[in-house]
């Protein structure tokens, strides 16, 4: 069987910065309690008109596509990782599909939220792996900033998520132990409304009312300290079955793409797998957390960075709603 490996990689991030000093003057907040609890300094927010789910990973699959040397023609496949996508439906995915000379090709959405680019690369490698396709795109990007509340009732969330996408190329090698190497996938369950946005949804027969914004029923969810708890547990894990899968250790790893949920998860997670700060990309404090788009997106400016080379053992891990967690090895 070919193995799949990434040969491009493409992002794009909204003009608009939004500071923590920006935040203080909407809310009951300051830079240092910000900092303090999530090492943020600033993110970036859509901007309307502009910017939407399918514009930004159209922009970042262009970049990608070039740094690949592929047309959008070459495409066989279009995984497409969102919790925030353009309409309820259609998926984003097929949004994109037509937005560039894609040819009719399979364009669909994967909904697993701070882990759903591993579970779309892990979706698209397995089509390469079985030989049904060759080359394919996957992306992730969202536009959060317009979900939260800029207010005292919304602050512990909104001060947390940003705007951006990021696209990556996978295609098929025939080369020894090279590409992505495994994949691993998890879920529990009982724990989906410790992070989650209930409204609109269909439970209820009426999916919008004055009422539910009144109440806040409007607003995302999420149980920070349990939150926090397990994906402490759960990263190094996952990291480590992965590695485990392929017969490597901790000290074989060259760069580590931890989710960027938190500076303090990612700085706990470094010192666990006792990795040098070279070794692990932290760029929360720039964009906050970009839910699907943030492991590519620190894949891409590690890549320019010049911080992926040849032969690297490349890591992946994420945690997040659902609970859903995984993780990505990958030999560059």
């Amino acid at each position: 069987m070919p193995n799949s490996k990434i040969t491009g990689v493409g992002m794009y991030v909204p003009e608009q910065v939004v500071t923590n000093a920006d935040l203080s003057k909407l809310m009951d907040t300051t830079d240092e309690w910000i900092i303090e609890r999530t090492g943020i300094k600033e993110r970036r927010f859509f901007k309307e008109g502009v910017d939407t789910v399918s514009c930004m990973a159209t922009k970042a699959a262009k970049i990608a596509l070039e740094r690949a040397g592929k047309t959008a023609p070459d495409i066989d496949l279009i995984v497409f990782a969102t919790l925030s996508a353009d309409y309820n439906f259609p998926g984003s995915g097929a949004l994109l599909q037509r937005k560039l000379p894609f040819r009719q090709i399979p364009a669909f959405d994967v909904r697993a939220q701070c882990s759903g680019f591993i579970y779309a690369l892990s979706v698209a490698d397995q089509f390469i792996k079985t030989g049904m396709y060759k080359n394919a795109l996957v992306v992730g990007s969202e536009v959060q900033s317009n979900v939260f509340e800029l207010s005292d009732r919304g602050r512990n969330m909104s001060v947390i998520f940003g705007d951006g996408a990021c696209a990556v190329v996978l295609e098929a090698t025939d080369e020894p132990n090279k590409g992505i190497l495994t994949t691993k996938l998890h879920t529990d369950g009982h724990f989906a409304e410790e992070l989650y946005l209930e409204h609109p949804g269909s439970r209820r027969k009426q999916r919008f009312s004055p009422d539910m914004i009144e109440k806040g029923e409007l607003l995302p969810y999420m149980n920070g300290k349990l939150v926090f708890m397990n994906a402490l547990k759960y990263f190094p894990e996952v990291i480590r079955e992965g590695l485990d899968a392929c017969n490597l250790k901790e000290t074989d790893i060259d760069l580590l793409i931890p989710h960027q949920a938190n500076a303090r998860i990612t700085a706990a997670i470094q010192k666990e797998m006792n990795l040098p700060d070279e070794k692990v990309i932290s760029n929360i404090h720039k964009y906050g957390n970009t839910t699907a788009a943030s492991i590519p997106i620190g894949l891409c400016e590690a890549w320019e960075q010049g911080r992926v080379k040849d032969g690297d053992l490349i890591v992946m891990a994420a945690f997040g709603s659902g609970f859903m967690w995984g993780s990505a090895v990958i030999r560059w």
